[in-house]
């Protein structure tokens, strides 16, 4: 087998996503907010079964609009892991709390609740877990812990779109509120983009201030007659027509996309749990996994991590480590002390996340499984 080159993901499109763009483009008006934006902010909350949804230009500032959305008291307190993307964290400071770290579980790779529950004071207002890459932590259990404190529970579903826990519901419908990333490695994707959902009309219309320069007009934007009406500080986060309709395309795919990232991750474990020291990600009974991201775990004392990750990509193997522990990360610890993440710290220096979306084909993992079975330690 020669020498191949495989990308972290690859993007699936089609014509449909072609054609919806080139019809947005063509009617010559509404490229910025418009119907479609309304229409797909009205998909996901469905699909999710909440009742609003409200769509932002990215997964970050829909989870930056969505802290400030709750007006926090300064210094709050607001309970994060480490091992999740930067985004979740500094949403947290942008708010003016402050985040706390808790330590993660090493089934799911999400909060642990009883490392939450350790870290609860009367400062904390909410707990904000992640969905690693699109496979449900234990959000159950974390809604359970929050409602027994008066805390909110504030979803990171950014990976996780599709993914549920069976018989209990979906990811982003056992929180307060959650969000959702479109960025390109995303299962749908957009690009860029992101979307708050809740049950709350007064989050929601907050939402929509924050995201529009804080402006109470409710009609689009740039051809609205009312007098723009400007009461509160606010960003322009706004989601566009183009962005939309190619959302509303990949939208249609989704359970194809989901499909085709499952049975590509049910043939990689297949190969890679024939190589000693690794050990791929559980297909979970009661967990829906998305599959947004391919993380394996290796033995230590077998793959030095690193150097395995360094030689895969000398063979045209893009791999990544997500996540470095943001405790570690010299920004934070400048202020942020005595925080011992034992599980988080342990897994961090295992995790290696390999190539994974629905185009991946088997002669493309089979390639992957060789290298790795040939790595020479």
């Amino acid at each position: 087998m020669g020498s191949k080159s495989i990308p972290l993901y690859r993007i699936f499109w089609d014509e449909e996503d072609v054609k919806g763009v080139a019809g947005v483009i063509r009617r010559g008006f509404y490229w910025s907010s418009g119907p479609l934006v309304q229409e797909f902010e009205g998909k996901i909350s469905e699909f999710v079964g909440r009742r609003y949804g409200v769509a932002f230009n990215s997964g970050s500032s829909a989870l930056q609009a969505l802290l400030l959305s709750y007006d926090f008291e300064p210094r709050s307190e607001v309970i994060v892991p480490s091992f999740t993307f930067i985004s979740s964290v500094n949403s947290v400071l942008h708010a003016g709390a402050v985040p706390v770290f808790a330590d993660i579980e090493d089934k799911y790779l999400g909060l642990n609740p009883d490392s939450v529950a350790e870290k609860i004071t009367n400062k904390t207002r909410a707990i904000l877990p992640t969905h690693y890459g699109g496979c449900p932590c234990r959000v159950d259990e974390l809604r359970e812990l929050a409602e027994d404190h008066g805390l909110l529970l504030l979803e990171d579903s950014a990976e996780a779109l599709g993914a549920e826990i069976r018989s209990k519901g979906k990811a982003g419908s056992f929180g307060d509120s959650a969000i959702f990333s479109f960025s390109g490695n995303k299962v749908l994707t957009t690009g860029e983009g992101g979307l708050v959902i809740t049950d709350s009309d007064t989050v929601r219309r907050r939402l929509r201030l924050i995201r529009s320069h804080g402006d109470l007009a409710t009609e689009e934007k740039f051809s609205s007659k009312t007098t723009e009406a400007f009461v509160t500080l606010g960003c322009n986060w706004r989601m566009s027509d183009i962005t939309a309709s190619v959302g509303l395309s990949q939208f249609r795919k989704l359970d194809r996309l989901v499909r085709m990232r499952t049975e590509n991750a049910k043939y990689l474990s297949s190969k890679l749990r024939t190589i000693k020291g690794v050990i791929p990600p559980k297909m979970q009974g009661d967990r829906v996994n998305v599959f947004q991201m391919y993380t394996v775990m290796l033995d230590e004392e077998i793959f030095d991590r690193d150097a395995l990750r360094d030689y895969l990509e000398r063979n045209g193997i893009t791999c990544k480590v997500y996540f470095e522990p943001i405790h570690r990360n010299e920004f934070y610890t400048a202020y942020l002390r005595n925080v011992e993440l034992p599980v988080t710290d342990s897994v961090s220096r295992r995790v290696l996340t390999l190539p994974m979306f629905p185009g991946l084909t088997r002669d493309e993992m089979d390639y992957m499984t060789e290298k790795i079975r040939e790595y020479p330690g």
